[in-house]
């Protein structure tokens, strides 16, 4: 008996396998041709031969039954065949991987003439070495599908409702409201506007779709304030609406840092006391990996100023995630 305080186990043979022979195996396993093989993978018949041939002396099996019609999986051949297919896909996945961290972070701001736009350029001014691909889309729910399928990494959006559970949210920003009168309209000459003043009229909002967050929004301001919202259309573009404007017919509500058309006839007048503010929101996906994305959580986070009761309206299902904390 050996006088050793340990047993002594023969250690497992450890074979090095070559991806290319794998992918040689797998694609004459599914073509049963070596000559249709080398073809899908642009090699020539003798090449894939010899990766095959290598293959199968470094596994010590055959792998194929070389037959006039073409060639078969040994039993053997078929017990490797599953795992070949594993190995290649890891390694997809792999350089995937990679090439997705390397890839711009996308981010949706839903339009670009709204303030999300101005967020994602502070980032980039600040964050010079992550690359940003800006895409718009038609609101939340687009946008939940969008960061839910991978093709966003983040979005800038109202929240309304409750959180799909893949999905992860953060105050982003709450901004004024103006509004845009004709210059010869009633309140053109004034300074500031007081949202009661609106009691009674109508605030045209073309873009105000059913079901949209924005919508949402504005039917909670109106009602906190007694006037009335008219989403009657066509909505022709912020161009067409500012020429409606101009004529005085009508009155309308945006944001302060959205870039409206310029129109000589056309004035903005920030709504104060209180000074209502829309409250956006950064998104994105819990599982998304992408290096750029927690800066970007940081920045918008560090830029938030909360919401202050004494001085803004926001509506009452916005205000508890917009409160500072003590």
């Amino acid at each position: 008996m050996s006088n050793s305080r340990f047993a002594h186990f023969p250690q497992p043979v450890v074979v090095d396998l070559d991806l290319a022979a794998i992918r040689a195996f797998v694609a004459v396993a599914d073509e049963r041709s070596f000559s249709e093989a080398a073809i899908r993978l642009d090699l020539s018949q003798q090449a894939v031969s010899k990766r095959i041939a290598r293959l199968e002396s470094d596994l010590g099996a055959t792998l194929f039954f070389r037959t006039r019609a073409g060639a078969e999986p040994t039993e053997d051949g078929r017990v490797l065949l599953m795992h070949a297919r594993a190995l290649l896909g890891l390694a997809e996945q792999a350089v995937a991987a990679l090439r997705d961290r390397r890839r711009a972070l996308r981010v949706d701001v839903h339009d670009t003439r709204l303030y999300a736009l101005d967020l994602v350029r502070a980032f980039r001014e600040r964050t010079p070495e992550a690359e940003v691909d800006v895409t718009t889309s038609d609101g939340l729910a687009a946008t939940r599908a969008a960061l839910a399928e991978g093709r966003v990494d983040a979005a800038f959006n109202r929240l309304s409702g409750p959180l799909d559970e893949p999905l992860r949210a953060a105050p982003a920003s709450l901004e004024p409201l103006h509004l845009l009168v004709g210059r010869d309209h009633p309140l053109g000459g004034r300074k500031t506007v007081e949202p009661a003043r609106l009691a009674g009229t109508s605030v045209w909002m073309p873009g105000n779709v059913p079901g949209g967050e924005w919508t949402e929004f504005y039917e909670l301001l109106a009602a906190a304030f007694g006037f009335a919202i008219d989403a009657s259309g066509p909505n022709f573009g912020y161009e067409d609406l500012v020429e409606e404007v101009a004529l005085g017919r009508r009155v309308t509500c945006v944001g302060a840092q959205t870039r409206m058309p310029w129109h000589r006839d056309v004035v903005r007048i920030p709504l104060v006391d209180p000074v209502p503010v829309y409250p956006l929101w950064l998104l994105w996906h819990h599982q998304n990996r992408h290096p750029a994305l927690d800066r970007l959580i940081g920045h918008v986070s560090e830029r938030l100023r909360p919401y202050d009761p004494e001085r803004q309206w926001l509506p009452e299902p916005d205000r508890a995630a917009f409160t500072a904390r003590p």
